[in-house]
């Protein structure tokens, strides 16, 4: 090969590595916003007594609270979401939110309400996307195992320290603010609290008896489904506030730090 042929040859392979390099930059830049997406781990205002164990909550509908919540509601609003989730199924979220910004949906304290419709309100969103899922919570084989094998002191241990940690919730709103009960139920050792519940019901179980792992992977399954459905309405560059109980908080999380192209923000911020 002539040395004329050969420095052609290098010229045209420099070339394709500047345009590879160009083109690889050019898609980087060109690459769409990821979507952020904030997790708001709540308790529930209007005392259904559907868990375990239950915050007592304070009547969000006195005038104090109400101002509090509208501190609230403008303090999330410095986000500017573009989307707020809720923890509600999506039919029943649609018919009330289209009632509630008619000005026609019944007084009610629910967090949904209260913290989401009002948000979403606010932002003049059109809608609300509700993206619960049904789901199982088999306790009760974990308590029928315990009883058989000897532990049910440690699940009444368990018991105790979540219902000390709910009793502590209840006293928290007698001096704070909704704001400030909020930002503390969302810090990491909260949720890592909340959390630990689950890990710890895996000690339940031997052999291939395993009503502590069973329980949590049907507590995983809803999670996994809430979470999808929160990936399915997301568009690049959208800012969500998803609003849902505390104790699917550790898993939502995980949901937006390992989703491409989503980006956890932390509510702790944005609240107090």
């Amino acid at each position: 090969m002539s040395a004329m042929v050969r420095r052609f040859t290098l010229i045209v392979a420099l070339g394709c590595v500047t345009a590879v390099t160009t083109s690889t930059a050019s898609a980087a830049e060109t690459r769409a916003a990821p979507a952020k997406v904030m997790i708001v781990g709540t308790f529930h205002f209007a005392n259904p007594g559907l868990d375990l164990a239950n915050i007592e909550a304070d009547d969000v509908l006195k005038p104090a609270r109400q101002q509090e919540l509208a501190a609230i509601t403008e303090s999330l609003g410095r986000f500017d979401p573009t989307v707020v989730a809720v923890e509600w199924p999506a039919a029943a979220t649609d018919e009330r939110y289209t009632a509630y910004r008619a000005g026609t949906l019944p007084e009610s304290r629910n967090e949904v309400v209260q913290l989401g419709f009002r948000l979403a309100a606010k932002q003049k969103l059109d809608r609300v996307h509700g993206i619960d899922a049904p789901g199982d919570f088999p306790f009760e084989p974990v308590q029928a195992w315990a009883r058989r094998n000897g532990k049910m002191a440690a699940i009444e241990a368990m018991m105790a320290s979540v219902q000390a940690m709910t009793r502590r919730v209840g006293d928290q709103q007698k001096s704070a603010t909704l704001g400030t009960v909020l930002h503390d139920f969302n810090t990491p050792a909260a949720i890592e609290l909340a959390q630990g519940f689950y890990a710890e019901l895996l000690r339940f179980g031997a052999g291939d008896e395993q009503p502590g792992a069973e329980l949590n992977a049907a507590w995983a399954r809803r999670n996994y489904i809430i979470c999808a459905k929160l990936l399915q309405v997301l568009k690049p560059g959208d800012r969500a506030v998803v609003f849902y109980g505390q104790g699917h908080a550790h898993a939502l999380q995980r949901c937006a730090i390992e989703a491409p192209d989503v980006q956890l923000v932390d509510a702790t911020g944005y609240l107090r």
